[in-house]
């Protein structure tokens, strides 16, 4: 457990981080069949140009199995950087990544940014 400086404790085993439209879950593994991905972008934004990607390029490595994407931080730390949100801290660790869809009538679509 982390205390993020407030009264109650952060379980980091599953903890989640939101970061505009863009969804983090720490895991304990990436699928074996996942194949490495080049670059530090987590998602583009087609509206803005904007994007949601990690400031330290040496310290990370992106995954993808099938249309699931993966980020492996290596270091103590990386920050989660976009032009349109305050920066956060991921710690060291495994994370699922996911991007935020909605509803439309015919389908559920990404939220585009």
């Amino acid at each position: 457990m982390v205390n993020d400086g407030k009264k109650s404790p952060i379980n980091q085993a599953n903890a989640l981080y939101r970061h505009g439209d863009v969804l983090l879950r720490r895991i304990n593994s990436i699928p074996n069949a996942a194949q490495k991905r080049v670059g530090t972008t987590l998602a583009h934004g087609e509206v803005t140009g904007h994007s949601h990607r990690i400031r330290e390029s040496h310290g990370v490595q992106l995954w993808v199995h099938g249309s699931e994407m993966f980020l492996e931080v290596k270091q103590a730390s990386a920050t989660l950087i976009h032009e349109e949100h305050r920066a956060i801290e991921l710690p060291q660790g495994l994370y699922r990544v996911w991007r935020q869809r909605e509803y439309r009538p015919d389908a559920y679509v990404e939220v585009e940014d």
